[in-house]
């Protein structure tokens, strides 16, 4: 059909290839990546800074939840400890043993926790950084990786000071980024970024976000970006704009090339590229139950009957898996014909074969459909006011 042969075209130009051929094997690496790239996070800095907080809050968990990094008011990170993203098992976090014991040497502690493991290290402290801190940054500046100064328990010091006489919240919080800058004068243009593990909707954690992104390789962004929580409506668009960007590569991935998500899946190949595009996306939005009943209770009110109200995220959540292992879930042929379905005219697709145009359509909608229940809810939840 001439329609579907434009959008083969604008597929083709969207992967920046000059052949249909070439524009396929460019599809195939990019969904790999999109599915199976590692992203590796270390998370270091004094003990009693709120780093197992810090790090199950990345994971979506609480600290009492079943895998989540155990936190105390002694020292309970003694080793490097690895934390798999519970829907992105292609994402860690890692749990380094705290420094600021009086042999400390950066380039040893940098050796100890085997430091070309990981990505970017995010160096977190709830009071001051200290010499240590500022010589395991020097090291790691010298190693030509990224690091990340994060102050954390900000709502600790905004609760303080809001008794007192004149108390202006962001006069406090400037007050806390100059201190710290002031440490850190001799690093040079270090950024220093406010956070509360209590409400990551506050202060700089959608900053953070932003920044890591910015700092990464773009196949990297892309399991950061699925991994992140949602911390605001801006961070949902950027998200929701990152999948967009991929419709064409899961379409033409989808349409005749056996790209199949990770090692031993055993589904129908083709089409199950799609299906965990539209998982990835479900989980990504924050739709799964454990988001949305962390919501709930959050602002108190349910929120599930929402998501009830999208075709595709019931479908989802009803027909297909609660977890993504390795994107090699249990997804059956009935899975995929009932998703298929929810589309008129495409769901007899599954056994005729997916065209470019009939994938592309079927993930255009779900997409859109997922994005726009991600937004209602957060609109209902009263976060968010205009989407």
């Amino acid at each position: 059909m001439a329609t579907e042969d434009r959008a083969v075209v604008e597929a083709i130009k969207a992967s920046g290839e000059s052949t249909l051929k070439r524009a396929k094997a460019k599809a195939k690496e990019t969904i790999n990546q999109f599915f199976n790239v590692p992203l590796d996070i270390a998370v270091t800095g004094r003990t009693g800074s709120g780093k197992s907080t810090f790090v199950n809050r990345i994971l979506g968990l609480r600290d009492d939840d079943d895998g989540a990094a155990p936190t105390g008011v002694t020292e309970t990170t003694m080793e490097r400890t690895m934390y798999e993203h519970p829907t992105m098992p292609n994402v860690k976090i890692w749990d380094l043993p705290g420094i600021g014991s009086p042999n400390f040497k950066a380039n040893k502690y940098l050796k100890d926790v085997k430091f070309k493991t990981y990505d970017f290290f995010i160096i977190l402290n709830s009071e001051r950084f200290t010499e240590n801190d500022i010589m395991l940054a020097k090291e790691i500046r010298k190693q030509k990786k990224h690091f990340y100064f994060v102050r954390s328990k900000i709502d600790n010091d905004i609760y303080s000071e809001q008794m007192k006489a004149g108390f202006n919240e962001q006069r406090v919080l400037d007050t806390i980024r100059k201190y710290c800058l002031i440490k850190l004068n001799e690093l040079g243009n270090s950024e220093v970024f406010l956070i509360s593990s209590v409400d990551l909707e506050k202060y700089d954690f959608e900053k953070l976000q932003n920044t890591l992104i910015d700092d990464l390789p773009f196949h990297k962004q892309s399991a950061l970006l699925q991994a992140w929580p949602v911390c605001s409506a801006a961070a949902l668009e950027k998200k929701i704009k990152f999948f967009k960007k991929l419709i064409w590569a899961a379409s033409l991935a989808t349409a005749g090339i056996a790209a199949v998500p990770a090692p031993g899946t055993s589904v129908a190949g083709e089409a199950a590229i799609a299906i965990f595009f539209l998982l990835r996306c479900y989980y990504a939005f924050g739709l799964d139950d454990r988001s949305l009943k962390r919501l709930s209770e959050k602002v108190n009110m349910p929120l599930l009957e929402y998501r009830a109200k999208s075709k595709f995220a019931n479908a989802i959540q009803n027909k297909a898996v609660t977890t993504i292992q390795a994107c090699a879930a249990a997804v059956t042929i009935s899975t995929i014909a009932d998703l298929l379905s929810l589309i008129p005219g495409v769901g007899s697709a599954v056994s005729a074969g997916l065209t470019f145009g009939s994938t592309q359509y079927f993930l255009t909608e779900g997409l859109n459909e997922l994005a726009n229940t991600a937004r209602e809810i957060r609109k209902v939840a009263g976060l968010d006011t205009v989407y």
